[in-house]
Formats: structure tokens, C-alpha cells, sequence
């Protein structure tokens, strides 16, 4: 057995991968029963979207730190189909319809345009 499995089996959690945590089933009942247990971040996930979203967003980003961007859409796409959009007399339209300010709008078009 390595040293990597030895410090893991310390912690009492048996690995048959050592990227892939298994919780007995009586652990995962626990939380399902008692979302007190979790960390805070995986009960409000587990609240808002099940415990198997928590678990599968646990295994696929443990240990990292995240960010989640204000913006749900990429702004480069976005701002190619505003220019793509824009007639000439629709920024307030564009604005409205992108979530942005019509300030943002113009410069938008005015960069597209010195390109």
C-alpha cells in the first residue's frame, strides 16, 4: 500500500481511486437526514439542486477556489451580435435587451468601429 493511501485510510475514508471519494451509504443517509453535516457551501447547493449535484460539483472541484463571473454570457460573443444588431437608432433596445447601459453600447459600437 503507498504512503498516499495510508494518509487517506488515516482520515477514515477508504479509496479504490484516488480521485473518487466513497461515503458508505449510511453517511450519505446522515446527510440527507441532517444537512447540518455538510460544509456550508455543499448544504445550500444540496438544498437549492439535490445532494447529487452537491456531490458530483464536490468531486469535480474540491480544494479549488471558484468564481462565477457576473456576466452569464461571454461579452465578446455578446458584443458581436450587438454590433451585428445595432441599426443605427436601437442602442436603448440593445441596452434593455443585453443587460447593459446604453453608455456600454455605444463604446461597444464605437470600438467595432475604430476596428
Amino acid at each position: 500500500m503507498t504512503t498516499q493511501m495510508d494518509k487517506r485510510k488515516d482520515f477514515g475514508i477508504r479509496l479504490e481511486n484516488a480521485d473518487l471519494v466513497e461515503f458508505s451509504n449510511e453517511v450519505m443517509r446522515m446527510a440527507e437526514q441532517e444537512s447540518e453535516l455538510l460544509n456550508a457551501v455543499y448544504k445550500e447547493i444540496s438544498e437549492k439542486l439535490g445532494m447529487d449535484t452537491a456531490m458530483e460539483i464536490y468531486q469535480m472541484f474540491k480544494g479549488q477556489q471558484i468564481n462565477f463571473p457576473v456576466r452569464f454570457f461571454n461579452p465578446t460573443r455578446i458584443q458581436q451580435i450587438i454590433v451585428k444588431e445595432y441599426d443605427g437608432t436601437n442602442i436603448r433596445t440593445l441596452a434593455v435587451k443585453y443587460n447593459y447601459s446604453e453608455k456600454t453600447i455605444r463604446r461597444i459600437i464605437k470600438d467595432s468601429l475604430e476596428d
